[in-house]
């Protein structure tokens, strides 16, 4: 019974009626895109095939050398900055202090000291922003909202944060099929590392050129579902589908040993993971940020749900 009410759209759209105020960000947005939606509705990639072909983002690498950010960084990470449209990611050194870093450890563990957060899907602190000054600014740095702006070839809109003690270890996926777009590519992820990480530590990893294959849905493995329910392959399909993807195409993998303070930003539809976390005598301390356009409409793909946005 509680697979069925799990797998109903019906259920979900129920739920959205309530949290009308979280989702009308999405009302002008769909009438922009032409899409004949209310904002309670399930909404998939399936909605878009019409339109699709007439909303395509620019990648403008020049523009990225223009901004303060990438004037402000080293030899060395401009470098990456300036290759973000080819690898599908960058990596920026020093992007924090150690002494920020320190200080965003410090204000987790008294979140968590305090019941203030709670670790939600296994291992995850979610929304710490809401919470943290620090992190808060950390997310909002202005030269870097301008550069992700080029990046994203849009408006920049902080969504969440997430924090972390210990690594993911979450298989290989693309951003885009948990928080996906329309115009796809509306989504770009900032990983920050808040100790130095090693590979045995659940090290983050990706796939450079990844994000240039073709962005994956439901469609891509029979997860479509039907009119009442949704399909019954769930993540657990997308991430077997996507295994046998890497192997196919024989797409090398790197791992991102980093210093403290380090960060990287990659692409929406770039493939990444994290590593096995085997040393157990160390922690994985590090927060994300993701970061959509909001001129997007913004939905999760596998679950067909609109995106809930705090005001």
């Amino acid at each position: 019974m509680m697979s069925l009410i799990k797998n109903s759209k019906l259920s979900y759209a129920f739920f959205n009626i309530f949290n009308r105020k979280k989702l009308k960000h999405n009302i002008p947005l769909y009438k922009k895109y032409k899409i004949n939606k209310s904002y309670f509705s399930p909404i998939s990639s399936k909605d878009f095939r019409k339109v699709e072909s007439q909303f395509k983002r620019r990648e403008d690498p020049g523009a990225i050398l223009q901004t303060d950010f990438y004037k402000n960084q080293t030899p060395e990470n401009q470098q990456s900055l300036s290759q973000f449209f080819d690898n599908g990611y960058s990596v920026v050194k020093n992007f924090i202090s150690t002494e920020q870093a320190d200080q965003v450890n410090s204000e987790i563990q008294k979140l968590l000291d305090n019941n203030e957060i709670s670790f939600k899907y296994g291992n995850k602190l979610m929304f710490a922003l809401h919470k943290s000054e620090i992190i808060k600014e950390i997310g909002l740095e202005k030269s870097l909202l301008e550069l992700l702006d080029i990046l994203l070839d849009g408006k920049t809109k902080l969504f969440q944060s997430i924090n972390f003690i210990n690594g993911s270890q979450q298989k290989t996926h693309s951003d885009s099929i948990h928080m996906t777009t329309f115009p796809v590519g509306g989504l770009i992820g900032v990983w920050i590392a808040l100790e130095d990480i090693k590979a045995d530590q659940g090290a983050l990893h990706y796939y450079p050129g990844s994000h240039k294959l073709p962005y994956y849905m439901n469609s891509d493995y029979d997860n479509e579902g039907n009119f009442w329910m949704l399909g019954n392959k769930g993540n657990k399909g997308y991430e077997i589908m996507l295994q046998e993807k890497v192997k196919e195409l024989d797409l090398k993998k790197e791992i991102f040993e980093c210093k403290k303070g380090d960060m990287l930003i990659w692409h929406a539809n770039v493939l990444h993971g994290g590593e096995p976390h085997t040393n157990k005598d160390k922690t994985r301390k590090s927060m994300v940020f993701h970061f959509f356009d909001e001129n997007s409409v913004c939905y999760h793909e596998i679950t067909q749900r609109p995106a809930l946005f705090e005001n």
